[in-house]
């Protein structure tokens, strides 16, 4: 993303002069929570009536799929909704996808993926890992779909309500930083983990900056 983007505390933006890929490209959070909750739902019953896997193992791979997500959330929105835009076509592609979301954060009808984009999606991924995981499937990408309604949850209430008053603030607090004082950094939205592994977290970039002007005082 362009960092000289200004963030809007109101309004909207156009995105397509079509009206119904405009109105698709739109959604309220309770639609794709639903979806995806009902798809994760779904494949663990047919795990259950299906497979032979075990409880444990089921369990095991759920969380497998939960932790898995949050490593593509991250890697996803650093290097595919924050590509440089080098080009037109990055460009239009990187502020349809996600710049138009950071000049406008508070558009609640663009904090969540479209219901037919949600769909799409999901399928899409039940029949890659499907070909790579055999019936583990059904107990890895229910883990992994929670995972997306989770950062979804997350990432709208961050966006629409005030920060609470336990440990979940720093999630409101770090988000904040990404949109209105550094877009590159805190690519975690439902969680700070791989920000820290990668080097991405905002104290961390503070301190490698603060350490590179003293070391430029020195010489």
């Amino acid at each position: 993303m362009s960092t000289t983007i200004k963030p809007q505390n109101k309004g909207s933006r156009r995105l397509f002069n079509n009206p119904i890929l405009e109105k698709l490209s739109r959604t309220h959070i309770s639609v794709p929570l639903i979806i995806f909750f009902t798809y994760a739902g779904g494949l663990l019953y047919w795990n259950i009536q299906n497979t032979n896997l075990t409880a444990v193992i089921t369990i095991g791979l759920f969380f497998v799929g939960l932790v898995s997500f949050t490593w593509v959330e991250y890697m996803i929105h650093r290097y595919i909704f924050h590509l440089k835009p080098y080009t037109e076509f990055r460009a239009k592609f990187q502020y349809t996808v996600h710049g138009v979301h950071h000049e406008f954060p508070k558009d609640k009808d663009r904090l969540a993926m479209p219901p037919l984009l949600s769909i799409t999606l999901s399928t899409i991924l039940l029949l890659l890992f499907k070909v790579i995981m055999g019936d583990f499937v059904f107990a890895f990408l229910p883990g992994f779909l929670v995972g997306y309604a989770l950062y979804l949850s997350v990432h709208y209430m961050v966006h629409a309500y005030p920060p609470p008053k336990n440990f979940f603030k720093i999630l409101w607090v770090n988000h904040r930083v990404h949109h209105y004082k550094d877009g590159e950094v805190v690519f975690g939205v439902s969680s700070p983990l791989w920000d820290y592994i990668y080097g991405t977290m905002k104290l961390k970039k503070e301190k490698k900056d603060m350490n590179s002007r003293r070391n430029l005082e020195v010489a």
